[in-house]
């Protein structure tokens, strides 16, 4: 298992302030959609643990640092890594990379590798798992436990 999950976001219009970039906050949405398909590839649809389990993840802590701006139509490949997991809260850091573009149809020049990618946001996440119904921390089931322990010994 790849210790690190990546997951493609294009910027469109709807994630953009007014000067063009990508408005601050929506780097925490990039953040959740690839927390959210991370757990997916793991086998741990989140609604299906909600359903199956009554307990559900969520944000307790976010601490962003941001280094440059993406702007519209920008590729940006964002990073997962669990860092640490406890009984009942998993660490995650994640990253936003502007990955280069294809030169368009027609002109000239070659594809940038992708070593090329630059380092956009970063953060680390704290998530805690509650009992759905009283929004109140509990210990998370074993078999979700084991899941992320893999990831943990995988990096």
């Amino acid at each position: 298992m790849n210790p690190v999950f990546e997951w493609p976001i294009r910027v469109y219009w709807e994630d953009t302030d007014a000067g063009g970039i990508v408005f601050y906050a929506n780097y925490l949405k990039f953040f959740e959609r690839a927390r959210t398909e991370w757990l997916r590839s793991l086998g741990l649809g989140q609604q299906a643990l909600k359903d199956e389990t009554g307990g559900m993840f969520v944000v307790t802590d976010a601490q962003i640092k941001y280094h440059r701006p993406a702007r519209l139509d920008d590729l940006v490949c964002v990073t997962v890594r669990l860092s640490e997991l406890g009984r009942a809260s998993a660490t995650i850091v994640q990253q936003a990379w502007l990955q280069p573009q294809a030169p368009e149809a027609g002109t000239s020049g070659t594809q940038t590798p992708s070593t090329d990618a630059v380092l956009l946001c970063e953060g680390v996440i704290r998530s805690s798992w509650v009992d759905a119904q009283r929004m109140r921390p509990q210990r998370m089931p074993k078999g979700v436990e084991q899941v992320l322990q893999g990831c943990l010994a995988a990096a």
